[in-house]
Parts: structure tokens; C-alpha cells; sequence
């Protein structure tokens, strides 16, 4: 199990762009976060999740 913004969540076999989507988010309103690093949203589907790794997703909200 991986930790996505802080809770455990089965990975097995799964990218991060696949994970994302299952989370419910969209990606073009989000930022990712991948053990520390900053990852581009284009390579999302190049990151195969691993137990134990970290994953913090932050959603963009607009306001006025």
C-alpha cells in the first residue's frame, strides 16, 4: 500500500495517472507531489506507485 495525501490506498500495478483518475480527480486541476519531488503532469503515466511510496495531490480552487 501506497499513501495518497496521507491515507493508505491499494496500488498494486497501477501508475499515477491511473491512480489519480480512480481518486476522482482531475488532472489538469492538480498538482502532484511523488516522494518529495514535483512531477510533470505529462509524465504521470511514467511513475509506476510503489508500497510505501508518498503521494500528495493539491487541487487548484479558484475564487474571487
Amino acid at each position: 500500500m501506497a499513501f495518497i495525501n496521507g491515507k493508505k490506498v491499494e496500488v498494486e500495478n497501477k501508475n499515477l495517472k491511473e491512480i489519480i483518475i480512480e481518486q476522482g480527480y482531475k488532472i489538469d486541476r492538480i498538482a502532484v507531489e511523488l516522494n518529495g519531488s514535483i512531477i510533470k503532469r505529462v509524465n504521470y503515466a511514467d511513475y509506476i506507485i510503489n508500497k510505501e511510496d508518498k503521494v500528495e495531490i493539491v487541487c487548484f480552487v479558484g475564487g474571487g
